[in-house]
């Protein structure tokens, strides 16, 4: 008698109602897995809609924008605004003034808006503005220097008010007293954006070189944006046109790209966690279909076909996959507030909006979620297709188990594969084909792993079993036992564990090894007593150096700064050079001298060879505004990470560099013999008070600073990789409560010969933590191996030495045990409760 699809459908939704916790608990692997994905999708599409909101009138009014050949140039002269006025169809005119700013809050410090924008800006009056003109809120608009009115959200950020008193920090132009004058609102007064309006005149003085504004905005009359631009471009054809519209296309398409990679980035995380998920899937969907070899020999006896077998487990999966899903989707929406609200919580400076769940969030969510589940359910689904339906109602049929020896055999070859890869990475040269080839070796030993893993489970949980059987005794002997009785179900569980502690010591390695090799650079290569820094915005600002280089007890104080140039057909950085880098940063010349004055350079081997340059080279050289300069190769020197390719002097610096573009990027202080650093070290901080940013370090603050921005990254990365590792603690769980239910008649038998319910649940403790230690150690060595041959390949970019975090990993593996243990809580108490008649009972 067939049985009907129907019907196996209802009986698999019945199943499912049967077994809630076991189906709440896989739900939950494909809801976390889901949600990341979902959360990603609306974090970025929030983003994404709030920020062309605010940009989407950046060129509103404006028929045409003028500005100069390079975006690092001195922009567009003034004489040349003059000219724009006087083409026909211009009806206004309004230059575009601005530069980055530090606004001092009402307690003298620096106002932090985070990762937004600081600002500071032309006023442009309602006759002259074109556009929306400014919303004043309070008070009134700058009309004179030493006025300035802020945006409402920097208002309150700063704590300030209408008519307060307080100042402003330019980079090239120093510190500046001034009176809030106004409040204005704008769409861009969320996130921590600081924008300050200043008077035209004084922002003309700050903010530019005297000759040249940043950009013009032209609006036309009785012609298309296209026609204007062309009218413009002909009058002006040494200067960059672009149409209002242009403008506009070009920065919602830069913030799209912007954003593209944060939502790559996200996605990547929920791959993992989703991957990790996969395993969890597995393992539940292969654990039921063992627990019910009898119910499904049974439906195969009363006609059901194998077709229908199979296709009644998949049917399950996307049952499960459905409700994961749908519940992901509203997890995801939950998990990016959060993630907003956390960032916000550390000033990071987003923009608030309405969170935004589309179309493509939801079908994306959806089919990620039931494609997962049905994929990780299909190899159970075949099993269960494959039941001989007379042996599967035998009682040893159960505990049959496969040969694992074509499964171990591929995983070895795969292990060799990757390993070889990894040799060829290791000894090639450094550089992206290295790094490649690292790559590939690591996905085939993983994969090698994977499929090798029930093979290692017998001998490395046994020998991580011996020193618990001989603490514990009998209980501990069974833990072992247990644990190495199913290899595959243990490598499966494990497995999961593997990928997220895997990650997390490979980013370990990477982290340890950045911060051993700035700290090696600082070590070997700096021997300045002080080094003063600022933000990565602004730097130093000009004038500190010569201010700290009359300090008493100041031997020699050189700033070092960034050059930007043309040579060779292509943008280039080097480093300007304010001073003897003798004692503060020696140099290893290899051939000429190293005369920094004049025109002269000085080239990294590596730069020079690749130019075919030698001592007295003569390289011509383009600045940002187009200017051509002839400069000579003085020395060549042996690669210095802390100062690049190339160097030049102080005088070709500010020759290439317009007067509101300079900044020293460190100042590097060295004291005079005798001198009390810790005195002289209060005369710097004194000396720089007035710049308000600058920090006063000596070497191992210095170090410290940049380490703390490794942890910080690192941090971020852990907090992401950490919703894998939650997934692969719930596959714990729900892999040792569905082993309990499977296990019912052998633990009442346990129970009716004298085992104490503290004995049962120390078994399932001890057997959790030795498949969550397995998990570890298999993790830990791949980690530690794929992380130091990672940064091994990239010891060209600076990452010249290895450092393993020995520490770190000893607590991995400690809190590894711990998890196990947590995870078997609920399991082991449920074993407890175990009644011993009943579950001999139970057929």
């Amino acid at each position: 008698m067939a049985t009907s699809s129907a019907t196996m459908r209802k009986v698999s939704l019945r199943n499912l109602a049967a077994h809630k916790v076991r189906l709440a608990l896989t739900v939950l692997s494909v809801v976390l897995g889901t949600a990341f994905v979902a959360g990603s999708f609306v974090f970025t599409d929030t983003l994404s809609h709030t920020f062309h909101g605010i940009f989407a009138d950046v060129a509103k009014g404006v028929d045409v924008q003028v500005t100069g050949k390079q975006t690092d140039g001195s922009g567009v002269p003034l004489a040349d605004i003059e000219k724009i006025k006087t083409i026909a169809g211009v009806r206004a005119v309004d230059p575009q003034v601005e530069s980055q700013i530090v606004l001092l809050g009402s307690d003298g410090k620096p106002v932090q808006g985070g990762g937004a924008p600081s600002m500071g800006q032309s006023y442009s009056p309602p006759g002259q503005l074109i556009g929306d003109p400014y919303k004043f809120i309070s008070g009134t608009a700058p009309s004179q220097s030493g006025q300035i009115a802020l945006n409402k959200g920097a208002l309150k950020l700063a704590k300030l008010n209408v008519g307060d008193t307080t100042k402003v920090l330019v980079a090239s132009a120093g510190t500046v007293n001034v009176t809030i004058s106004g409040v204005y609102d704008t769409k861009s007064d969320t996130g921590g954006y600081i924008g300050a309006l200043f008077a035209r005149d004084q922002a003309l003085k700050l903010f530019t070189d005297g000759n040249h504004v940043g950009s013009v905005n032209v609006a036309g009359t009785g012609l298309s944006q296209d026609e204007l631009k062309a009218r413009i471009s002909q009058a002006l054809p040494d200067l960059t046109v672009k149409t209002g519209k242009q403008v506009t296309d070009e920065t919602q398409k830069d913030v799209s790209t912007a954003l593209k990679f944060v939502n790559y980035f996200l996605l990547a995380f929920g791959a993992i966690a989703l991957l990790v998920g996969t395993f969890i899937i597995y393992n539940t969907f292969s654990m039921i279909v063992a627990q019910r070899l009898r119910e499904l020999a049974l439906l195969r006896a009363v006609g059901a076909s194998r077709k229908q077998m199979s296709r009644s487990v998949l049917f399950e999966a996307v049952v499960v996959g459905l409700i994961g899903s749908i519940i992901g989707i509203a997890a995801g929406v939950g998990l990016a507030y959060g993630l907003r609200a956390l960032l916000n919580s550390f000033n990071v400076g987003l923009p608030n909006g309405t969170l935004q769940l589309s179309p493509r969030t939801v079908i994306v969510a959806m089919l990620v979620g039931v494609i997962v589940t049905v994929f990780s359910a299909y190899t159970p689904a075949r099993r269960a297709a494959k039941i001989p339906p007379i042996a599967a109602m035998r009682e040893e049929f159960a505990s049959a188990g496969t040969s694992l020896r074509r499964r171990t055999i591929l995983g070895a070859i795969f292990g060799l594969i990757g390993a070889a890869a990894l040799v060829g990475g290791a000894v090639s040269e450094a550089g992206g084909g290295a790094a490649g080839l690292v790559g590939l070796g690591a996905l085939a030993l993983i994969l090698g792993v994977l499929l090798g893993a029930p093979a290692l489970a017998r001998p490395i949980v046994a020998a991580l079993g011996a020193p618990i059987g001989r603490t514990f005794g009998s209980v501990g002997r069974l833990a072992r036992t247990n644990a190495v009785r199913n290899p595959r179900r243990t490598a499966a569980t494990a497995f999961a564990l593997t990928l997220g502690l895997m990650l997390v010591t490979a980013i370990a390695v990477f982290g340890s090894s950045a911060k051993k090799s700035i700290n090696g650079l600082v070590d070997n290569g700096v021997t300045a007593d002080y080094i003063l820094t600022g933000p990565d915005a602004i730097g130093v600002p000009v004038g500190a150096a010569v201010k700290v280089a009359k300090v008493e007890g100041v031997k020699r104080a050189v700033a070092l700064e960034p050059v930007h140039v043309k040579f060779n057909g292509s943008d280039q950085q080097g480093t300007g050079v304010d001073g003897s880098l003798a004692d503060v940063l020696p140099v290893a010349m290899l051939s000429g001298t190293q005369d920094l004055t004049g025109h002269n350079i000085l080239a990294s081997k590596d730069k020079a060879d690749q130019n075919g340059w030698k001592v007295g080279s003569t390289v011509v050289v383009t600045s940002p505004d187009g200017k051509a300069l002839s400069t000579r190769v003085a020395g060549i020197y042996a690669h210095n990470q802390l100062l690049g390719d190339w160097m030049t002097s102080a005088q070709l610096y500010r020759e290439v560099t317009p007067a509101n573009r300079r900044y020293d990027m460190v100042v590097l202080i060295r004291a005079q013999p005798g001198t009390d650093l810790s005195t002289l070290r209060t005369r710097l901080v004194q000396a720089t008070d007035s710049s308000l940013v600058v920090k006063v370090q000596d070497r191992e603050q210095f170090k410290g600073t940049q380490a703390s921005q490794i942890d910080n990254l690192l941090a971020i990365l852990y907090g992401l990789l950490a919703l894998a590792i939650v997934i692969a603690v719930l596959g714990i769980v729900n892999t040792l409560a569905l082993s309990v239910v499977e296990r019912r008649r052998e633990i009442g038998m346990l129970r009716a010969v004298g085992m104490l319910r503290p004995q049962v649940r120390r078994t399932i403790y001890l057997e959790s933590a030795l498949i969550a230690v397995f998990g570890a150690v298999v993790g830990l060595a791949l980690g530690l191996t794929f992380g130091a041959l990672f940064v091994r390949t990239l010891r060209d970019q600076g990452l010249d030495q290895i450092a393993i975090p020995y520490g770190q990993s000893l607590l991995m593996l400690v809190l590894s045990a711990v998890v196990g243990v947590l995870a078997a809580l609920w399991p082991a108490a449920r074993a407890a409760r175990t009644r011993p008649l009943e579950a001999i009972a139970d057929l």
